[in-house]
């Protein structure tokens, strides 16, 4: 449903478009995704198993949300703008192939001292800071709007008033307008597709293929929220956390009228008061971990040190959500969805210390959405397919770029700043993102002094790092992978490979994700494996009895998001007279 946010006016100018032939109506700023959903929710697409599927991540990264517009396949219905006249239908599980041809595409060089790829918290302000220097730099996001996951702002064309808007949306918006006019060059709605060598990355958007070849490059990609795998979880209706904080905070749309909200740390707490406030009627906020006053009363001292300003906020979203009776259920989750075609209902129950359902103590919750949040892993497709070194994160079983404190990884010309390589939140990123800037234009130009905001941001960071490190105390569970699923559960959403599907296999002999792959086409996908891998992974090193390590997952490789063939072929001539060219060079030296 569509509702209000405090600052920010009421979308204009009514779209009209069809649905499956259904005429419908958005509004200007929309998405696709977001009028489906304000209509529905409606499925977007027919997987191969014959379900229907619709909006998940809210960020480009899965497919799940993949819709036909005016008879074209493949447009992700979360990053496309509605537009008038649009005919939107489901797309099938063997589409048509799109128009290959290269005719109209644009071919474009660009060879900047920095290239910044991500307009979130860290890629801003590295940019910024490296531009106030005096540095060209580009910046490259995929997203139609700056401010990345967290600092998401309004769609345009709503009217904004500053004294009303909250402290998350007006810090980015400070940000944002920071980066514009230290002069950095931004390209929004660009998508980093080949990751070939740090100086020779490629991209597509606005009818364009680039080429790029920057000096230095950053990437602050942020990350993703990890993927859970649990009977009814591809119904239409059940969708990320953020997907959901990106549909109120971007678009006023809300992912249901009565929402339950589940999962894993403090993303949930926020969205689900935010949700309430907005006037959704939140049926329950379920978190995974024990967070009984007695065991919070460390990690709380801890973070009350460190940022105590967060903490009042945090404290403000529990008053909020208990002033309206919401059911906040600690060491539970959502354990099946259930529905014919969309989400009708949801089961909770409680989970023992190994994640896993305790018998006996199921309740059932009527809603018609579900959002689910079970944590953040990086984003880090990028830096693997460059060579940076990587590691596993102990606390939580995701792989982490190994990089200095600057963000500096094993390759010199590249830096990984904020959750990309390792998340820690948004103000850590932000901090780390200042820090890099300095180091990077303290490298290219000898005028460039340690200003006092690098100071300050050191400052910051260490502030911050201290107020994580309680957070995550606080929060603190086994991470899920298939501990809720049953042999009939799809684990990988694009290919519908179900568990059983994937135990076949390594009962078969396959003892690596790589073999799996190829019997079960399990990673093969348009999510390349982003929200099956870590539950394949797990599988494997408890059949294997080998722990995962830097090589142990999906191998990465180009392109790193689906692009059509025409898009690499209009470029693939000069990116390969400039392999050559890097590689005689390499070769002479």
């Amino acid at each position: 449903m569509r509702v209000s946010v405090p600052g920010v006016g009421p979308p204009s100018g009514a779209i009209r478009f069809t649905y499956e032939g259904r005429s419908l109506e958005g509004r200007s700023g929309d998405t696709v995704a977001s009028s489906l959903l304000h209509a529905g929710p409606l499925a977007c697409r027919i997987a191969t198993d014959g379900s229907e599927r619709g909006l998940f991540c809210g960020m480009g990264a899965c497919g799940e949300c993949a819709v036909v517009i005016d008879g074209t396949s493949g447009f992700l219905a979360c990053m496309t703008p509605i537009e008038e006249g649009m005919a939107v239908e489901k797309q099938p599980p063997l589409s048509e192939v799109p128009n290959t041809t290269s005719g109209g595409i644009q071919n474009r060089d660009l060879s900047p001292s920095v290239l910044v790829v991500g307009g979130g918290p860290a890629g801003l302000s590295a940019a910024a800071t490296i531009a106030e220097a005096g540095l060209d730099v580009v910046l490259i996001d995929e997203r139609s709007t700056l401010g990345g996951q967290f600092y998401k702002q309004p769609a345009p064309g709503r009217e904004l008033s500053d004294d009303h808007l909250d402290a998350q949306y007006r810090s980015g918006r400070a940000l944002i307008a920071r980066a514009e006019a230290a002069g950095v060059e931004i390209l929004s709605g660009v998508t980093i597709w080949g990751a070939f060598s740090p100086m020779l990355l490629m991209a597509t958007g606005k009818g364009s293929s680039w080429t790029l070849r920057p000096d230095r490059l950053v990437l602050a990609t942020g990350a993703r929220e990890r993927a859970v795998p649990l009977p009814g979880w591809t119904l239409p209706g059940v969708i990320m956390t953020g997907a959901g904080q990106t549909l109120l905070r971007s678009t006023q749309v809300t992912p249901g009228r009565r929402v339950l909200v589940s999962g894993n740390g403090p993303l949930n707490l926020q969205v689900a008061a935010e949700l309430a406030h907005a006037g959704v009627e939140v049926a329950a906020l379920v978190e995974r971990a024990d967070l009984r006053w007695w065991r919070g009363l460390m990690p709380g001292v801890g973070m009350a040190l460190a940022a105590p300003q967060l903490v009042r906020r945090g404290l403000a979203y529990r008053a909020a959500l208990a002033r309206r009776r919401v059911p906040f259920l600690v060491k539970s989750s959502v354990v099946e969805i259930h529905g014919e075609g969309r989400v009708e209902s949801a089961a909770v129950a409680s989970v023992d210390e190994l994640g896993r359902r305790v018998p006996g103590t199921e309740r059932e919750f009527a809603v018609d959405a579900v959002c689910l949040g079970y944590g953040f892993v990086p984003a880090n497709e990028i830096p693997r397919a460059l060579g940076c070194r990587h590691h596993v994160d102990e606390r939580t079983q995701t792989l982490v770029t190994t990089r200095s404190e600057s963000g500096r990884t094993s390759n010199e010309n590249v830096w990984v700043v904020g959750d990309a390589g390792g998340v820690r939140g948004a103000y850590v990123a932000q901090a780390l993102g200042e820090i890099a800037g300095h180091e990077i234009a303290s490298e290219i130009t000898s005028s460039h002094r340690i200003q006092p905001s690098r100071r300050n941001a050191t400052r910051l960071l260490r502030r911050h790092q201290r107020f994580q490190e309680s957070l995550a105390a606080l929060y603190s569970a086994e991470p899920l992978t298939v501990q809720l699923a049953e042999p009939d559960t799809t684990i990988c959403r694009c290919e519908s490979v179900r568990l059983r599907d994937l135990e076949k296999s390594f009962s078969d002999g396959a003892i690596s994700v790589g073999a799996v792959k190829r019997t079960t086409r399990a990673g093969m996908g348009n999510c390349q494996s982003r929200y099956c891998g870590s539950s394949i992974l797990a599988l494997a090193a408890e059949i294997s009895g080998v722990e995962s390590n830097e090589f142990s997952g999906f191998a990465p490789q180009s392109p790193v998001r689906p692009v059509e063939i025409g898009r690499i072929a209009s470029c693939a001539h000069q990116g390969t007279e400039i392999l050559e060219n890097e590689t005689r060079q390499e070769s002479e030296t």
